[in-house]
């Protein structure tokens, strides 16, 4: 075990993000210039995307980080059967749900179940597709639709907080299944389909279209909140929705109702560009 991995076991993961939480929305402007600039000129964040290009004029350092793009900067791919990238960022993992178990890296899976915090939810994606991506400090950090649904329940999974990095990932078993969480169920055209927003130390923060802020404040149980009834139904491509910080987004899909092209651990991607090709069942 490195000692970058063996600090990720020790440090106090929650009261760390608690104070980042509150460092990255300080107005005070000598301070998030500070971290803005360092971001911009660390990452090489393209700015001429943003619907506000100026780094420097952002009321703070989240409102910076969940900067809106101009509207042309992504498009959905055309074809109304793609399956579309919520997120921009890289593929992490892709490909098929193994009897349950999902491919993490190299020596490390976890199941379903564990992501998804019940084993009777698994029963849709048990022998279906996953695609895995990480967004990095430079990347646009909303997510959005990869195809239409309408949302039934969310679920906040109380858990750790360990870097997603590459490095963790590959270092930490079960990571994604082990860090806090909030899974999104939705029925889609072609069957239910889930979306994970997986939460990383000092970045743990999600809010959602519908909901607004979801995390903070953490879970110290399994919370259910159901949907049905409420026709909570979001486009293909539209926002859902986003990060303070970065994370992972995971996409499960059920059997039978894609067919995912052929993407390659690392490969970047962009909101909107195609994951595969979408099956009636």
């Amino acid at each position: 075990m490195t000692f970058k991995v063996f600090l990720q076991y020790i440090l106090p993961h929650r009261a760390l993000s608690r104070v980042v939480y509150w460092a990255t929305r300080w107005t005070f402007a000598p301070w998030k210039n500070f971290l803005v600039s360092q971001i911009v000129r660390r990452y090489k964040v393209n700015m001429a995307e943003a619907a506000q290009p100026d780094p420097l004029a952002y009321p703070h350092f989240n409102a910076f980080f969940t900067r809106k793009l101009r509207p042309d900067a992504r498009r959905a791919d055309a074809a109304p059967t793609a399956l579309l990238a919520p997120a921009d960022g890289r593929i992490s993992q892709a490909g098929p749900i193994l009897d349950g178990r999902i491919f993490q890296a190299k020596g490390q899976q976890y199941t379903a179940a564990e992501l998804l915090g019940d084993e009777a939810a698994v029963a849709p994606y048990r022998h279906g597709r996953f695609v895995t991506i990480y967004l990095s400090p430079r990347d646009y950090h909303r997510v959005h639709m990869p195809l239409r649904g309408e949302l039934r329940e969310t679920v906040h999974i109380p858990g750790r907080i360990f870097s997603v990095a590459p490095f963790a990932v590959e270092a930490i078993p079960r990571l994604f299944a082990r860090n806090e969480r909030l899974v999104c169920h939705f029925e889609g055209e072609h069957g239910p389909f889930a979306v994970v927003m997986v939460g990383a130390i000092l970045v743990s923060s999600v809010a959602t279209v519908w909901d607004g802020l979801v995390i903070p404040p953490y879970a110290s149980s399994v919370r259910r909140k159901s949907f049905a009834g409420q026709n909570i139904s979001l486009d293909r491509f539209s926002e859902m929705a986003r990060f303070n910080m970065g994370s992972t987004v995971i996409v499960l899909l059920p059997e039978g109702s894609a067919e995912l092209d052929a993407l390659s651990p690392q490969q970047a991607i962009k909101v909107g560009e195609r994951l595969g090709e979408l099956r009636h069942i």
